[in-house]
């Protein structure tokens, strides 16, 4: 099955992209595909994704790391936002 990873801020400096695509075995949860990322972008996505939420189709994972991912979800990794006036 095929999942996008979408990256946003830090995520997609870390990454070099702001998507991309993988497949994975039917029913991998979402620390399979998380891992998989990390061993494509190394240690500098890993440390971002460490303070990172991650929604899966706009949503929290209901199961956290364990929630099965079905074909075509969207997996975004949402660094902390700093800033202001």
């Amino acid at each position: 099955m095929i999942v996008r990873l979408l990256m946003f801020a830090a995520a997609r400096e870390a990454a070099g992209r702001n998507h991309d695509e993988y497949e994975l075995a039917s029913g991998a949860s979402l620390d399979a595909l998380l891992t998989a990322a990390v061993d494509r972008y190394g240690e500098p996505f890993a440390q971002v994704l460490a303070t990172s939420r991650v929604w899966v189709n706009g949503d929290e994972p209901p199961s956290g790391g364990a929630t099965r991912l079905q074909a075509d979800d969207e997996v975004a990794v949402l660094p902390p936002v700093s800033g202001g006036a």
